[in-house]
């Protein structure tokens, strides 16, 4: 079933007009060089950034939906890490969710994240990785239908790393739909049903992972070249 769809999503200079549709359930991941577009085909998607175009989420128009309703509809995590506002981790995660019920989810998403022990705790006073994991908590707090999140495995350690998977493939198995930029293709083959591969602002392959990375001339987009033992400089 179709979750999400978007027309012509374009960012002058960045993206080039692309039109994309997500089903209910589905974990997408998008790979390309530094500077290819991923992180612009996320700011489009969510319509920010000076984004043109129109995403549909569960019926509903991103554009049109108020402040109050858009992190019902989609969860969305920056490139960045850093933190403009001295917030408790607890009212971090808290933004822009109803006061009915807020308890109950924030409590609910800092067990999952294991953030209860900070909760009271400056979020801008967190180590980057805590840090990273209480912006991943306010994006799935509110269990929207459309995740969009941005190397959500940067600045994560190797435990948190193969957790956080797990929690992906938890929210696509609730019926949720997610798109991630990675740089490790490894781990992209490894928890996506799709790949998106962006190549100077478009999307230049679709498709499964393993069949997308098994094209040359993919490989040959990265610089690379795949062999029984793994991933070799081409």
């Amino acid at each position: 079933m179709t979750l999400v769809r978007a027309t012509g999503l374009a960012i002058p200079g960045r993206l080039q007009p692309t039109d994309l549709r997500l089903a209910a359930g589905e974990l997408v991941a998008v790979v390309g060089r530094n500077g290819a577009g991923k992180t612009s085909l996320l700011h489009a998607l969510a319509g920010i950034g000076g984004a043109r175009g129109m995403t549909e989420v569960a019926g509903e128009r991103l554009d049109r939906a108020g402040p109050a309703r858009r992190p019902y509809l989609l969860g969305f995590l920056p490139a960045s890490r850093e933190l403009a506002w001295p917030l408790r981790v607890a009212d971090l995660v808290a933004l822009g969710l109803s006061p009915a019920g807020a308890g109950g989810q924030v409590a609910g998403v800092l067990a999952r994240f294991d953030l209860d022990s900070l909760a009271r705790r400056r979020a801008d006073r967190l180590s980057t990785g805590e840090r990273a994991r209480a912006l991943l908590a306010r994006a799935f707090a509110p269990a929207p239908p459309l995740l969009l999140l941005d190397e959500p495995m940067a600045n994560l350690d190797p435990d948190w790393r193969l957790r956080l998977g797990e929690l992906l493939q938890d929210e696509a198995a609730r019926g949720a739909a997610l798109v991630i930029t990675l740089h490790d293709l490894e781990t992209a083959e490894r928890l996506a049903d799709r790949l998106l591969v962006v190549a100077d602002g478009r999307v230049v392959a679709d498709g499964a992972p393993g069949e997308v990375l098994a094209r040359v001339e993919v490989q040959a987009g990265f610089g690379l070249r795949r062999t029984a033992a793994g991933w070799v400089r081409a």
